[in-house]
């Protein structure tokens, strides 16, 4: 495995400049703006990703001001009473997309937040808490107590709102595979913990956080 060294010096000639690339580069929110936010925006945040999931991204954001409105703001208190009579009243409701598994995640999930708040005192403090060194245990937490949040999702979401992570795309997948930390996309736990071991090396040398690692990485990709 090549040292950060490299793949600055890459990204730097692909970008051209040291102010190119920092301009490229994604931000992840602190530890104290993770904890403000409210589990009302972390459950729409969580729905959100998962009705992109499969979908265009600009249809879904569309309609999300409907969304809004039919889930009660995203509060899970509220959320969690929908039952399977209430939900299947959205299916007729023309303003949403009318998708039954994931229209029924909504409140599986708002369950999970409730649940985490129990146990943690609050979302924000239970996403912010978590060791950025072992971010794929916060993809596995969220893939087994959640719902419909398989595959990137669990990423993808953690991206969306704010907390470090890197994100196993078709790019960064291909650039592990060249560096040889694996063989194939990782999916695997031992795969998954090689991957994240590889990002921990980069992060303890750059100081950067993984999210701009793993955006510098998916530029390595020839395309």
């Amino acid at each position: 495995m090549r040292d950060y060294q490299w793949l600055h010096e890459f990204c730097l000639n692909r970008f051209g400049s040291a102010k190119a690339l920092e301009a490229a580069l994604p931000h992840a929110r602190t530890a104290a703006q993770l904890r403000a936010i409210a589990a009302d925006r972390y459950l729409s945040t969580l729905a959100l990703r998962v009705f992109r999931a499969g979908l265009k991204h600009s249809l879904v954001d569309a309609k999300w001001p409907a969304f809004e409105q039919v889930f009660f703001g995203f509060d899970p208190e509220k959320v969690v009473l929908m039952g399977a009579e209430h939900l299947e009243r959205l299916m007729q409701d023309t303003r949403i997309i009318r998708h039954l598994g994931k229209l029924k995640s909504v409140p599986r999930n708002a369950q999970m937040i409730l649940d985490i708040e129990q146990a943690h005192g609050s979302m924000g403090a239970f996403v912010a808490d978590w060791p950025v060194t072992d971010i794929v245990g916060l993809w596995k937490y969220l893939v087994k107590h959640g719902n419909q949040l398989g595959g990137l999702s669990a990423p993808r979401f953690l991206r969306m709102i704010g907390k470090d992570t890197f994100v196993p795309s078709g790019d960064v997948a291909a650039a592990l595979i060249a560096q040889k930390i694996v063989d194939k996309a990782p999916t695997s736990q031992r795969d998954m913990a090689a991957v994240q071991a590889a990002f921990n090396q980069w992060h303890a040398q750059s100081g950067r956080p993984l999210c701009q690692l793993s955006v510098m990485l998916a530029h390595t990709v020839n395309h």
